[in-house]
């Protein structure tokens, strides 16, 4: 008897889907793309209209002959990859490898949720692949290559190896780069501030003979508090008025990385990994897999019809009619959003946070109850505000304080939005009178300075893409990630700093290609891509368009792109060794002294610059009591890409280097190994087992001896 077949790109959607099915199915997985560019070549023909070169991926051979195989003895085959650009074109590769002469109708099925409805809605309504939507991708994928593949090159030689460009990664570290510029740049403005304090609360100076005041310095703050001395202080005005609080859309891809980022503290990769596990199914006891969340690679802000009556029922349920406004909250999507998906919801309201917490981890846990608490607050009632502004006037001066009470929570009974600015704290202002005397209690003058815009959080980086229009949003996680691997950001505090590398590279690409590193040619080109998912716009058009610019800028590149590798920079300071004036080299942990006379003389320093911009030598002195295992010499402590670590102090005629100890044993039971510093690709420091990978012991937090 013959079965369809149902091809997915997982093992865990594929187990998901195989429970709702009756027998009459088999569900396969082709883990991911089984076909792409080749790893070691360009594989895209310039010279015939931007064809690609796609090849088998290796290790997939078995997978093809499997699916192969179970075609063969199926009446339909339904291709289920993601509901998206990247999914079409796994379904698109994956029909090309089964499309023999002979074979089964082959139909595309788009799973926008793993339940039991989802798939068999799905299944009854197949569509064909949309190939505007492959096409799109293709382009995409095209473009990335052109510029990773023959700008990385460029990089290996001028600067050193391993390093890499991206048509929307490089954008992103030119915008860290920009900002940590402005930081660098900021000149502090001083300001003062001038508060009246009175019983129950306190008020701001904020206007003199009705214009608004500012305090510039010390002097003028100290005038105006004698002016101030034996001033009758009078509430001279109360508005009051109720403000409405509206609760925030349902989740999409990038607003879930950014709240995810503020609230949780997730890696927008971190976030992206745990949603794919949650919309793919998770093991519900008796209930076996099971998917949790819908698609969560979407721009789009639609909730289904049936979704949005089972939220209703469930507020009215839960927490009483004043919570469920009359008619559905409906939220608008960008003019470029995806209709046909949903925005990022529970699949059911049976699954609330508290049903599914003992079979979920603690991270799977913390996203999900995320998105539950703003998708059901997304469809209650407003919060009811009462704001308050008294305006007190002492002689010539005003003085102003708001307080804001809640009337009615609405909607923050369970939720609120987070944002990376900290918000006044809401204040309650006791009762208060037109033409009140108030009892002064002080009089405070603070000294301020302007701050420098911030560092860019991942959350916040991410908002600054999507505004600018780089990128989208299944792209942000990937480019986040890559650029701290390749050292050109880490994060300090939770905030992306770039490197001297970053910097380097930025600066260097900038100068060669202006375009590419252009924000608004970057948006223009994603607008081209959307417009080839629409069939408005044909994929060759926009990459001949694209590469007729790029061509010349790698040509110049080539000639006049700067040689790091070959660069110098004289100082003036003597070698401590032979006394020539040693340069400043780029090595692959950043800048570094190094004595002219290489190769007769190895010597070199670590440095850092003073406040005036002054070379200052750092010496490799710090010693540790180990000696070294090959020659028996000190051990040094030296920094590297991945953090701190002990080399032997006769580099580099040894290059013995070792992780640097904590002094601690493993806590490990039966482990006699002893916990080292180390640094993950990302910058953060944790410590693990000397002993690995025999001792897989790790922790971010040293254990304190005891």
């Amino acid at each position: 008897m013959k079965k369809s077949l149902v091809i997915v790109e997982s093992p865990a959607k594929a187990r998901t889907i195989n429970k709702y099915l009756g027998s009459g199915f088999r569900v396969m997985a082709s883990i991911g793309h089984i076909k792409d560019l080749p790893k070691n070549k360009l594989g895209v023909n310039i010279d015939r209209n931007f064809e690609p070169h796609y090849e088998i991926i290796r290790g997939k051979a078995k997978v093809i002959k499997d699916l192969k195989k179970a075609s063969k003895d199926a009446d339909i085959i339904y291709l289920g990859p993601d509901p998206d650009r990247e999914g079409e074109a796994i379904a698109w590769h994956i029909k090309e490898v089964l499309n023999g002469k002979r074979g089964a109708p082959i139909k595309r099925v788009l799973f926008n949720e793993i339940t039991e409805k989802g798939i068999k809605r799905a299944i009854s309504h197949p569509t064909d692949i949309d190939r505007n939507k492959v096409d799109a991708q293709q382009a995409r994928r095209i473009l990335d290559r052109l510029v990773g593949y023959q700008v990385s090159p460029l990089l290996w030689e001028k600067v050193r190896m391993g390093l890499s460009a991206g048509r929307v990664q490089s954008v992103a570290v030119r915008l860290i780069c920009e900002r940590e510029r402005q930081i660098e740049s900021f000149v502090p403005q001083e300001y003062w501030s001038i508060t009246a304090l009175f019983d129950g609360f306190e008020a701001k100076l904020v206007k003199k003979s009705g214009k608004k005041l500012a305090v510039s310095n010390e002097e003028e703050a100290q005038k105006i508090l004698q002016e101030l001395k034996g001033e009758t202080f009078r509430v001279e005005d109360i508005e009051q008025k109720e403000r409405k609080r509206n609760p925030s859309p349902p989740f999409i891809t990038s607003r879930l990385q950014q709240e995810a980022s503020r609230r949780l503290g997730f890696s927008a990769q971190k976030t992206m990994v745990i949603a794919q596990q949650l919309y793919e199914g998770v093991e519900l006891g008796e209930e076996g897999p099971t998917g949790l969340i819908t698609y969560m690679r979407t721009d789009s802000h639609r909730i289904a019809p049936e979704a949005l009556q089972s939220v209703r029922g469930y507020i009215e349920q839960t927490y009483g009619k004043d919570y469920l406004p009359k008619k559905p909250n409906a939220y608008k999507s960008k003019k470029t959003a995806q209709e046909a998906h949903e925005a990022i919801r529970p699949t059911s309201t049976k699954y609330s946070p508290e049903y599914v917490k003992p079979f979920l981890s603690v991270d799977q846990w913390k996203l999900y109850d995320l998105i539950w608490k703003r998708f059901v607050a997304s469809q209650m009632h407003h919060a009811v505000l009462d704001q308050t502004r008294v305006s007190i006037a002492a002689g010539r001066y005003i003085f102003q304080a708001v307080g804001t009470v809640v009337k009615f929570p609405g909607f923050t009974i369970l939720y609120e939005e987070k944002t990376d600015e900290e918000s006044a704290e809401e204040r309650k202002l006791p009762p208060l009178e037109k033409d009140m005397v108030l009892r002064l209690l002080d009089l405070v003058a603070r000294q301020h300075f302007t701050q420098p815009p911030p560092r860019y959080t991942e959350a916040s980086l991410i908002r600054e893409l999507e505004e600018k229009g780089i990128g989208r949003p299944s792209t942000y996680a990937l480019i986040l990630s890559t650029i701290q691997e390749r050292g050109y950001a880490l994060k300090e505090k939770g905030r992306l700093k770039p490197t001297d590398l970053g910097f380097l590279v930025t600066d260097l690409l900038v100068k060669s290609f202006p375009d590419i590193l252009n924000v608004r040619f970057t948006a223009h080109l994603e607008e081209e891509l959307d417009l080839v998912e629409e069939g408005k716009l044909e994929w060759i058009d926009v990459i001949r368009e694209f590469y007729s610019r790029f061509r010349e800028y790698l040509a110049r590149a080539k000639e006049e792109m700067k040689n790091i590798r070959k660069e110098e920079k004289p100082t003036d300071i003597p070698c401590k060794k032979c006394g020539r004036r040693m340069v400043i080299k780029w090595g692959k942990n950043g800048k570094f002294l190094a004595c002219p006379g290489y190769p007769e003389c190895k010597t070199t320093m670590d440095f850092t610059l003073d406040e005036s911009g002054k070379i200052v030598p750092v010496e490799n002195t710090e010693y540790v009591e180990q000696k070294c295992p090959e020659c028996g010499n000190p051990m040094v402590v030296k920094n590297g890409r991945y953090g701190r670590f002990i080399a032997c102090s006769r580099y580099p005629e040894c290059k013995t280097t070792m992780a640097l100890s904590t002094g601690l044993a493993c806590p490990e039971e039966g482990c006699d190994g002893d916990l080292v510093e180390r640094r993950s690709r990302k910058g953060r420091t944790f410590y693990g087992c000397s002993r690995y990978p025999a001792c897989r012991y790790v922790t971010w937090k040293l254990p304190e001896k005891k």
